[in-house]
């Protein structure tokens, strides 16, 4: 699911900004981007993440700088420290000439856009990464429920569309065994049909049309979908009705190849057409 989350902390004279985005995505993919001497901290803003997030890619950026000293800071420890080991890699391999300062300061952090003027405590940057976590699940929760009102929309018109095929099945066996009467009537040519043999025949043409099991888990389906969207699992909603959706497209195309019915034809057609809308949605659900 889409959100977005940023949260702000002064501790002394060193601001710490966190920047946290999500986008759909099928599994859990974090990126974590922070200064090079937080690092260390990356494992446990990891799994921070991992407690709040199942599935979806997730951006984070931790900036920490002074008040003090901003915009462009040269590390003159960190460029002295370069010049002393490039003077001695000079005279190891016997290259005379000054060191170039120009190919110091463009050795990694000899120049850095932030200055931190003492480490922050890690629990400091823990702390708002986790305000920044809990606005990013704010956002997502409000989308979550947008799309929960869109999917069961569609649900409410799945439902409709089998209460009609429900409704429509018996007379379309009934139209069919009319249909095999007058054919037989035709082809016997005023003789006296086999009525047992009829009657068999009905029969068998009955159970291949029989669309009750299909309806009824059908609407075993729809009802445990509906159970997940309002008590969500631990682990989230999204592959559990990813897994209903199959099945209830599974039970739509049975459905519709035993119909031999126009009509009921084409309300499997407009469910199915709705299964896809609420299979679209779901890949935007955690």
């Amino acid at each position: 699911m889409t959100g977005f989350g940023s949260a702000e902390l002064t501790v002394g004279s060193n601001q710490i900004a966190v920047e946290i985005r999500s986008v759909n995505h099928r599994f859990f993919s974090p990126s974590i981007k922070m200064p090079s001497g937080f690092a260390r901290l990356e494992g446990d803003v990891r799994e921070l993440l991992r407690e709040r997030v199942k599935r979806g890619h997730v951006t984070v950026s931790v900036r920490v700088g002074s008040e003090e000293a901003p915009g462009p800071q040269i590390d003159f420890d960190r460029v002295a420290l370069y010049a002393e080991q490039v003077a001695l890699l000079q005279k190891r391999l016997g290259i005379t000439g000054p060191v170039n300062l120009d190919a110091l300061l463009r050795l990694p952090q000899a120049v850095t856009s932030e200055c931190v003027t003492a480490d922050p405590d890690p629990e400091d940057v823990l702390k708002i990464v986790r305000h920044a976590v809990e606005e990013m699940d704010g956002v997502r929760a409000t989308e979550g429920k947008k799309l929960t009102t869109i999917i069961t929309d569609r649900l409410n018109a799945i439902e409709a569309a089998m209460t009609r095929v429900a409704s429509r099945a018996p007379q379309r066996v009934l139209e069919q065994r009319d249909r095999l009467r007058k054919a037989v009537a035709a082809l016997m040519d005023g003789a006296m049909p086999d009525e047992a043999r009829i009657a068999q025949e009905i029969a068998m043409l009955a159970d291949r049309l029989d669309v009750a099991e299909e309806i009824a888990r059908f609407a075993t389906h729809i009802s445990a979908f509906r159970s997940t969207l309002d008590t969500p699992p631990p682990d989230g909603v999204g592959k559990r009705l990813g897994f209903l959706l199959q099945e209830l497209l599974r039970e739509a195309n049975t459905t519709g190849s035993k119909a031999s019915d126009g009509v009921i034809v084409t309300e499997v057609l407009a469910i199915k057409e709705d299964l896809e809308r609420i299979r679209e949605q779901v890949e935007n659900l955690e």
